[in-house]
């Protein structure tokens, strides 16, 4: 996420004038915590913690969710946000920007290998282990689907006209590794491609699963609960994970046609040397309440 050092971001910016604030964020990169948990870490009262969180909130830095607790209900917050960069100098051309969001069950294309397996808000969807089932029609409604080696692809609508120019393309995305069960000491590289063109490779160090993922139905209480959300970024410069570069592919590279859409591929290679297999999480799963967001920015 690139954020203007303007005052339309104060929101945003007024955040991090807090030390109290940075301390939650410092808690909460831990992993999701609630307000009770918070207070007593920084010796504060539950009052005072709420009203940071709520600032932290609306600035998206923060999620929360009501979860019941046995004694009423208990508000689980976690980190919305994996990375923001601030830009002091902004260009004097007009920067447009297109944002859409894609279930992770919307893909086009597919060739899993099991374990594999996807789930609804409600339900696993078809059998577990079973590759058939990526194909079933149900397949669009998972918001979390894992598999040990192969791929998911999605198409992303393109609706640059053709005079307009892809300065840049960001994908964010919750994601790690599959490991029977969970294993959060299981590393795998994890391959990324636009338009068939690799844009670079990341390990994620594990399958994480020890505790509750802070959206993850109550039902769906074993194995993956969480990943970890990543920011890929594809522009004028070259191509990078969370602001460091991974690949020297720029967005001219993508054989970006007016008209034609955008395909986006994410790969656990059987050749890798980390073959780890992937879990994807979407909305109503995971520890960020998000889908697939990807978002162009263009000029004229």
């Amino acid at each position: 996420m690139q954020i203007e050092v303007t005052t339309k971001n104060m929101t945003f910016l007024e955040c991090f004038s807090s030390e109290t604030r940075i301390q939650i964020i410092e808690l909460l990169d831990a992993g999701p915590m609630n307000i009770k948990q918070l207070a007593e870490r920084l010796l504060l009262s539950s009052a005072i913690v709420t009203k940071h969180i709520q600032k932290l909130e609306n600035a998206g830095i923060v999620s929360c969710k009501s979860i019941a607790g046995r004694r009423g209900t208990q508000k689980i917050c976690s980190l919305q946000l994996n990375q923001a960069v601030l830009q002091f100098k902004t260009r004097k051309q007009d920067v447009l920007a297109n944002t859409i969001s894609i279930p992770v069950g919307q893909y086009s294309a597919f060739d899993v290998k099991p374990a594999c397996g996807m789930a609804s808000r409600t339900q696993i969807i078809g059998l577990i282990d079973d590759p058939r089932y990526f194909a079933d029609p149900q397949h669009v409604q998972a918001n979390h689907l894992w598999f040990s080696s192969g791929f998911v692809e999605y198409r992303i609508p393109n609706f640059l006209n053709s005079n307009q120019k892809l300065r840049s393309l960001e994908i964010s995305l919750e994601i790690c590794s599959e490991a029977s069960g969970c294993n959060e000491t299981w590393p795998s590289d994890i391959h990324f491609y636009i338009n068939d063109v690799p844009i670079g490779m990341w390990t994620c160090q594990g399958d994480f699963g020890k505790q509750k993922g802070a959206y993850t139905p109550d039902w769906h209480n074993c194995g993956t609960q969480y990943g970890v959300l990543k920011i890929i970024t594809v522009n004028e410069r070259g191509s990078y994970l969370d602001g460091i570069r991974i690949a020297d592919v720029t967005s001219s590279d993508l054989g970006m046609a007016y008209g034609k859409d955008v395909s986006f591929r994410i790969a656990s290679l059987e050749d890798a040397q980390n073959c780890g297999g992937i879990n994807l999480f979407g909305k109503h799963f995971g520890s960020y309440n998000q889908d697939i967001e990807i978002t162009m920015h263009y000029n004229n």
